[in-house]
């Protein structure tokens, strides 16, 4: 099914076709999107959602990319990815910061900071934007998202309009909540406590630095791959001790800095991460019975 000629000129700003996805991915992979749009607004993004249910065109949501494998042939449908103009960030109260769903979420720490607002230091090691964070429940080093999540705006996507999720209405667990899927995350209520610009500051700093002292960086990689299987059984301890941890798949391998890290050396393609992939999990399992839980997402052809 294809968008109507009326819809593409509507619309023809923010919309493009054949969009290459792989400037959209960390790992730098992925096929073309067939329909590709940046909404201007909320009021546009509505308005298109209301014109797409007659085209019933499939939708796919993206974020900043930095856990999304995006397969070689891409993405049928329309990909919509927010942009600009839902990365504002604001003050609501003394201890409260409501930003856009696309504001990535170091910036949201940095903003904490310089407002003193602590807790939300953990942010600055959380690659991403803020709607995939609360997807994901993203969190590390003790904190996670939903500790300081308030509320946030979304999209339905069958009533086409805009409601408010307080955080009490959610169950949160490990690296997921139960979220119904059709929604579109808008913006997001964090709420942190005061405290002095130069103890949140230290706590950044400590944190960052301990990312860079185990994490690779710089690198084409998309995070960790899996979840932790428990709190004693970490993924990365598991494909160590199941000899995957020097694993290789064309020009895709596992990270000698952290084997939970999956890397793009330039030359792979997706199938090559993807096989990769496969290869480790189905090793762990053969080797210690657990099967590990992607924590990347795969879409696409």
């Amino acid at each position: 099914m294809r968008l109507n000629q009326e819809l593409i000129k509507k619309f023809s700003k923010n919309i493009s076709t054949n969009t290459k996805l792989s400037n959209y991915s960390w790992f730098n992979l992925g096929g073309p999107a067939e329909y590709f749009f940046k909404p201007k607004s909320k009021e546009q993004l509505i308005e298109f959602l209301k014109e797409n249910k007659s085209n019933k065109l499939k939708l796919t949501i993206i974020g900043a990319g930095s856990n999304l494998l995006i397969r070689d042939k891409g993405i049928k449908g329309v990909v919509i990815k927010l942009g600009l103009p839902f990365s504002d960030i604001k003050l609501v109260d003394k201890e409260v910061i409501q930003a856009g769903a696309a504001t990535l979420d170091r910036k949201v720490s940095n903003f904490a900071k310089d407002n003193g607002i602590g807790n939300l230091e953990f942010l600055s090691c959380i690659p991403g934007s803020l709607g995939g964070a609360i997807i994901m429940n993203s969190g590390c080093y003790g904190n996670d998202i939903s500790k300081v999540l308030v509320s946030m705006k979304v999209i339905d996507l069958q009533s086409c309009k805009e409601k408010e999720i307080k955080r009490e209405d959610i169950e949160f667990f490990y690296r997921g909540s139960n979220l119904p899927n059709g929604l579109i995350i808008t913006s997001v209520k964090l709420k942190g406590k005061k405290q002095s610009i130069e103890i949140i500051e230290k706590k950044q700093y400590e944190l960052i630095h301990k990312k860079k002292l185990t994490q690779p960086s710089q690198i084409k990689t998309c995070g960790s791959t899996f979840k932790n299987f428990n709190d004693n059984q970490k993924a990365w301890q598991l494909i160590k001790q199941s000899g995957c941890d020097s694993f290789k798949e064309g020009d895709a391998e596992v990270s000698k800095k952290h084997c939970n890290f999956f890397v793009n050396n330039g030359k792979a393609n997706a199938s090559d991460i993807e096989k990769l992939i496969n290869k480790v999990k189905e090793t762990v399992s053969k080797k210690t019975g657990i099967d590990l839980e992607l924590e990347i997402k795969i879409i696409g052809d």
